[in-house]
């Protein structure tokens, strides 16, 4: 088929109300990634050339994508430029990605509220906003991605770089690696990629002469002074692959030129080289990406560049920015629907095209959930639930808040989680909400926090929900500690100050009472056995304690507060015989914690055997985009809580001063000359 024939058949199987001309086909170009997973990049349909390429890229991938996708637009009359409609090769057809409000899944409509919010805030009026906008809804069209409905797990076990195979006999390159007039590639971005290998190994370099759709023709930066090397290859239409049609043979230039990086090691060849450590661990440390690079191709690469090596590896592997965007309400939906009873609340922004708001699309704002498991454990812990936030450092800012519940094995239990656009008091209004009505719904419960302003704002907005007695607001002592030793500079104070926020009576703690000792003399005087109480002096100091084991209550404070007998109790249950095990909370028995685990996560399973996702796309809040480029750079203040302050001052590598690092040294040597010279 020619590109004028794909044309006229677009326009005579399309509706009768769209214009008949079209102004704009875009192919959907299929790259698989980890687990068989397939993403897509957009290819531009010009000409018969780009046709061709569309077919050859169509022959290798028609086994995970049995049809070729295009993204058309049409000229109309209508108040917009353009109207996209998504549409098959074989069979022309119109999809509607407008919300449906009637979900038939009555369960997941009850688990899984999705909030759109009218107030747009700033996105209406700005037209700047606006104009990135019309770009996003432009740019692709809407709906479930198609990589999250095709899963191929065979695919695992193919060879990493397929398409750098030779196809037919006799093209094999040469036992020392060269090139040959003939070798055939999959596609031109396999021809780049093997040069760029071949390159990088030998420690020669080249200069692009020609670079086109159909052909790439490369010469050595040496040409015409001494090396003579240069490669050439180009489309071959019949055949459906890249052919080298000229090759000059090895370089004769002087090796070793380049000392320690290259400059075709760039970031996309070190993403293609560092994918299978990224896929078994995506958090690794860029460190350990340099000291991979420097092994397999012996350059010792800059940090920026290993670490924009992994970002683009991440990406391929997980998808991008734009794809994690929308794909969670999909995944979401999944894990309510394999997890019932869990809970997902996702509010969003609508988005405007001038002062006309697009159907279809939606910017998420805030996301609440919280598994089901979850939920369980929190009802087998103590009473205590602790929040705080932190920074989200990606390409787009915002923050993640999290409720910790702590079982009777004081192990660390997560209950709920949210992503919203930082730490104001609407926000911490929105999880604290949602926090007390799906998981913390008893009570008599105490809340733990730091002393950030938003969140007493949030608290003091809940209207009695975190408010006595239904709950207790309390602060962390390690950050009551913290600032302490920030505004006073006195660490020899720090354990008395700790201390003191243990206090369990006020006489402690204005007396700042010291630790008790773990065993003292205590003498039991009188009791009163048929009601359970108890006075018992400590022989040390002469105090008198009350105790009353029917109301589990004793004048020291650590019974009731830590519901566990204190040694005043333990005296009284060895005076009387009486089994102290009975006056042990529930929580801290070991089949109370066993219950805190009880629940099972559900495995998410195939996405294609997923319910579909009916639901508006969700993208990113470009508000929340960073302006800069790189590595973005930490705005944690730093206290004696970080290890960091436990090492000694920065030194220099390179003149051993102090004050400076080896990047702002005095004595830095400028770059280096020709390596591998001794």
């Amino acid at each position: 088929m020619s590109f004028v024939e794909l044309q006229n058949g677009l326009c005579d199987n399309i509706q009768n109300h769209i214009s008949k001309r079209v102004s704009n086909i875009l192919y959907r170009n299929p790259v698989q990634v980890f687990g068989g997973l397939i993403q897509f990049q957009i290819m531009p349909i010009t000409d018969d050339a780009s046709m061709q390429q569309m077919f050859c890229i169509y022959q290798q991938t028609r086994f995970h994508v049995p049809m070729i996708e295009l993204y058309v637009e049409f000229e109309q009359h209508s108040s917009l430029d353009v109207a996209g409609e998504e549409v098959d090769v074989d069979e022309c057809r119109d999809l509607d990605w407008e919300e449906d409000n009637n979900d038939s899944e009555e369960e997941f409509e009850a688990n899984y509220e999705v909030d759109d919010e009218n107030d747009d805030g700033d996105l209406a009026g700005n037209p700047v906003m606006q104009n990135e906008a019309a770009s996003i809804v432009s740019r692709q069209p809407f709906g479930v991605p198609s990589f999250m409905r095709t899963l191929d797990l065979e695919a695992m076990h193919a060879p990493e770089f397929p398409e750098y195979a030779n196809n037919g006999e006799g093209n094999v390159a040469a036992e020392d690696g060269e090139f040959s007039v003939g070798m055939e590639f999959g596609s031109r971005e396999s021809v780049i990629s093997t040069i760029k290998s071949y390159t990088i190994s030998r420690g020669v370099d080249y200069t692009v002469y020609e670079s086109e759709p159909q052909t790439f023709y490369a010469k050595c930066k040496g040409y015409g002074a001494g090396c003579d090397w240069l490669i050439r290859a180009s489309l071959i239409r019949k055949k459906a692959c890249w052919e080298i049609r000229r090759y000059n043979g090895k370089h004769t230039c002087t090796m070793g030129t380049i000392s320690q990086d290259h400059a075709k090691l760039d970031s996309d060849t070190i993403a293609d080289a560092i994918r299978p450590l990224v896929e078994s661990d995506p958090s690794i440390k860029v460190k350990s990406i340099i000291a991979e690079v420097q092994s397999r191709f012996n350059y010792t690469v800059s940090y920026r560049k290993a670490w924009l090596a992994k970002q683009k590896s991440v990406a391929k592997v997980f998808g991008d920015w734009e794809v994690s965007y929308q794909t969670l309400p999909v995944w979401l939906k999944a894990m309510t629907a394999k997890m019932p009873r869990s809970r997902v609340q996702i509010k969003t922004l609508p988005v405007y095209r001038e002062s006309e708001e697009v159907q279809g699309v939606r910017v998420l704002h805030r996301v609440f959930w919280s598994f089901y498991p979850c939920i369980v454990a929190f009802r087998h812990c103590k009473p205590l639930v602790q929040v705080d936030g932190t920074h989200l450092y990606g390409k787009y800012k915002g923050a993640l808040l999290v409720a910790v519940a702590q079982d009777g094995n004081q192990n660390i239990v997560p209950v709920a989680f949210a992503i919203v656009e930082g730490e104001t008091a609407d926000a911490w209004e929105f999880f604290l909400t949602n926090l007390r009505r799906y998981v913390v719904t008893i009570d008599g419960v105490g809340i733990i926090s730091d002393r950030h302003n938003s969140i007493d704002a949030a608290i003091a907005r809940s209207n009695g929900a975190w408010s006595p007695p239904r709950a207790w607001h309390m602060f962390c002592i390690r950050h009551i500690g913290s600032n302490f030793l920030r505004r006073f500079k006195a660490p020899y104070l720090h354990k008395l100050v700790v201390n003191t926020g243990y206090s369990r009576t006020e006489q402690e703690y204005n007396k700042n009472y010291q630790r008790l000792q773990e065993r003292g003399s205590i003498v039991v005087n009188r009791f009163d056995r048929r009601n359970e109480v108890f006075e018992v002096r400590e022989m040390a100091d002469g105090s008198i304690y009350t105790v009353n084991l029917a109301q589990r209550h004793c004048d020291c404070g650590h019974f009731q507060v830590e519901r566990l007998p204190c040694r005043h109790v333990l005296a009284c249950c060895a005076n009387q015989r009486l089994d102290w095990q009975v006056y042990v909370h529930d929580v801290y028995k070991m089949s109370e914690i066993c219950k805190v685990y009880r629940g099972e996560f559900v495995p998410m399973g195939d996405p294609s055997t997923w319910a579909p996702y009916e639901g508006a796309k969700v993208i990113a809040n470009w508000t929340l985009r960073r302006a800069t480029k790189g590595r973005p750079k930490s705005t944690r203040y730093l206290n004696e809580m970080d290890s960091r302050d436990m090492r000694g001052p920065r030194r220099c590598t390179t003149c051993g001063k102090e004050g400076h690092s080896r990047s702002r040294c005095p004595q830095r040597a400028g770059p280096s000359s020709a390596g591998g010279q001794s």
